[in-house]
């Protein structure tokens, strides 16, 4: 958040059931193939260039090897077949275990915590399980082509929906909540608005919620922001010659500063842009373009300290830099309700910048509030 901010002041103006397995061509498709909350846009202008031929430094890579499994879940609840990035949880005494889920911000999708995710595989020794998500009009998802669907279904990404899509998920992938695993809720940005929400869904559903972890979002930074998007916004090209363009741009113009992490994740945020091409018009374009999520962005980050203070578990926020808390936030703050940490030298997308860092707090967390001695209180806990 910290990042977008500065932009923005500068411009004033368990296993999962069984599930099908990847689809073919899975590893095409990753190759080809979020507000202030807002990606931590750049105001350089857009790059121009001619066609080149893309730089092997900036290819993309799979994420294969981040997760053990890439699988699509039918929700019918929702309407949707998402994609789902998954590594259970390995244990020795039979139990459930334990299970990050992570909902990434607008604009990205569920690889944005590959690096991250494969860092708490082994800090955790595997005990800890990550399960990261595609949202709907991000990534892979589709709508369920067997449903009926109204033609502006996919299209709404209002909050409510978000958090019905989250929940829905959840209950197909574990359907069970007395033999489920522990959920830890991470989000990343609007995923931090929907992951908060989420939480009383679920503790209602009798799912055990060790606790919710927000990235780089305030509610009182991303609102004051909003205003000046639009400005920002027009600093991004709007398409790419290849994808290894569209990786290139996102580290020169550091959207993202760890460049493996943007060879992994930046492919499925483009996709090839629909014939007939008008000339001149770059052969890849943005698979969400931002601009069209500006009716829900007051709604996704307005009321988020409150919820996020409200939560019935225990709670963290991670920011990339000495970022202004709003008044509920500092007050809850002073009150020891929630763990705050920096994570220094990152921008907004401090999973991906710095990800050894993040898991190693946020397994931490894990190991502090999962196991947590009898007669101790959890973090955030009154």
């Amino acid at each position: 958040m910290s990042d977008l901010y500065r932009s923005a002041m500068y411009a004033r103006i368990s296993k999962l059931p069984q599930l099908p397995p990847d689809p073919p061509g899975h590893e095409d498709e990753e190759a080809a193939d979020s507000i202030g909350a807002l990606p931590s846009l750049s105001l350089s202008p857009p790059i121009n260039r001619l066609p080149r031929t893309p730089n092997p430094e900036y290819a993309p890579v799979s994420g294969a090897s981040y997760f053990s499994q890439a699988v699509q879940v039918d929700v019918p609840a929702s309407k949707l077949d998402v994609r789902v990035y998954y590594t259970p949880p390995q244990t020795t005494d039979g139990s459930a275990g334990s299970v990050i889920v992570c909902h990434h911000g607008a604009g990205f999708a569920g690889l944005s915590f590959a690096l991250f995710a494969k860092e708490v595989t082994k800090l955790a020794k595997g005990e800890l399980g990550i399960l990261s998500i595609d949202a709907r009009r991000h990534g892979a998802h589709s709508h369920i082509a067997t449903l009926p669907i109204e033609r502006s279904f996919d299209e709404d990404l209002s909050l409510d929906i978000l958090v019905q899509d989250l929940h829905n998920l959840l209950r197909v992938v574990f359907p069970v909540p007395s033999v489920a695993p522990s959920l830890l809720l991470v989000g990343h940005s609007m995923g931090g608005a929907v992951i908060v929400r989420v939480v009383p869904l679920l503790i209602e559903a009798k799912y055990r919620v060790s606790g919710v972890a927000v990235l780089d979002v305030v509610e009182g930074t991303a609102l004051d922001a909003l205003p000046h998007m639009p400005a920002i916004l027009n600093s991004r090209p709007e398409g790419f010659d290849s994808v290894s363009d569209a990786i290139e741009w996102h580290i020169t113009a550091h959207q993202i500063r760890n460049i493996t992490s943007a060879r992994v994740s930046v492919p499925s945020l483009v996709i090839p842009t629909p014939e007939p091409r008008a000339r001149g018009v770059r052969a890849f374009t943005w698979r969400t373009p931002l601009r069209t999520t500006a009716p829900y962005w007051e709604g996704w980050f307005k009321g988020l300290s409150a919820a996020f203070l409200a939560a019935r578990t225990a709670r963290l926020l991670v920011l990339a830099g000495t970022e202004r808390l709003d008044r509920e936030l500092m007050i809850g703050q002073m009150q020891g309700k929630f763990q705050l940490v920096v994570v220094p030298n990152t921008g907004h997308m401090l999973h991906e910048d710095d990800p050894l860092t993040l898991a190693q707090t946020l397994v931490e967390f894990w190991r502090r509030n999962e196991r947590v001695v009898v007669g101790i209180k959890k973090v955030g806990d009154l």
